[in-house]
């Protein structure tokens, strides 16, 4: 104290000032807080900036470190009873789209028209080709009674034929069944949803007992009269409505997709 004192005497300040700067000395400081606040800032704007340094990704060093580690893993070949060459992947096997047995549209075509030739200038079959396959259509006339979803003799005999060139192959069949525009309304089919149904269903029935096609090949659909070949505003044109058709499938993925959307519940 008399230290204190002895300094406060040598002190410039007026005595006023010394005692007001001795109790603000006194007094605690409550803004210690921002020291500790601003040192928590200044890491989290480190840790951030780290963070965001290593989002930034060099693509084809990322590239080249998988490709290294899909190499230190990949198994032992046979052939060479090592790794596969640094730098190199074992080539991936060609993708085929073609089941066993399938054969391409173009060569059905042929034996199609060949074989058919005479129904064909009977006008009782019609054979194009879409983006599906191979579309092979019986017309109504001369294949089924008016309103009837029953095979003539003709219409058998037909299958027969068609069925021939069916068993051979292993690709998938889709049976459509068409009706015109004009309303059917019976004991036995409430409408051309029915009919058109029935008749496909029928036809299928017949391939499988009668021509040993494959059944898990083979599917059904009926669509009356929501997908005719020409619009329905002259006889000529319903005639050709009234049809079904059996749809060879081309032996790739979009034919496989085109039956799973068909034939999904």
């Amino acid at each position: 104290m008399r230290v204190l004192k002895s300094l406060e005497e040598r002190s410039p300040l007026p005595p006023a000032r010394r005692r007001e700067r001795r109790r603000r000395a006194d007094l605690p400081n409550h803004e210690r807080w921002l020291v500790s606040y601003a040192d928590f800032i200044t890491l989290m704007f480190a840790l951030f900036t780290t963070l965001y340094g290593i989002s930034t990704v060099d693509a084809k060093k990322l590239g080249s470190m998988v490709e290294s580690a899909q190499q230190a893993f990949e198994p032992k070949t046979a052939a060479t009873g090592g790794q596969p060459e640094s730098g190199k992947r074992p080539a991936a096997k060609p993708e085929t789209t073609a089941g066993p047995g399938e054969v391409g549209v173009a060569e059905l075509l042929k034996q199609a028209r060949e074989r058919l030739a005479g129904d064909v200038r009977e006008e009782r079959v019609e054979i194009e080709r879409d983006r599906r396959g191979l579309v092979i259509s019986i017309r109504e006339a001369g294949s089924f009674a008016v309103g009837s979803a029953d095979l003539s003799p003709d219409a058998q005999s037909l299958l027969k034929e068609v069925g021939s060139i069916l068993a051979g192959i292993g690709n998938q069949v889709l049976v459509e069944g068409h009706t015109d525009d004009v309303p059917i309304h019976t004991s036995r089919f409430a409408s051309n949803w029915e009919l058109s149904t029935t008749r496909a269903t029928n036809v299928i029935s017949f391939l499988l007992e009668h021509a040993g096609v494959a059944s898990q090949r083979v599917s059904a659909a009926g669509y009356a009269e929501h997908r005719p070949k020409a619009p329905n505003t002259s006889d000529a044109n319903r005639t050709r409505n009234r049809r079904v058709d059996l749809i060879v499938l081309n032996p790739t993925q979009e034919a496989a997709d085109v039956l799973g959307r068909v034939s999904a519940p």
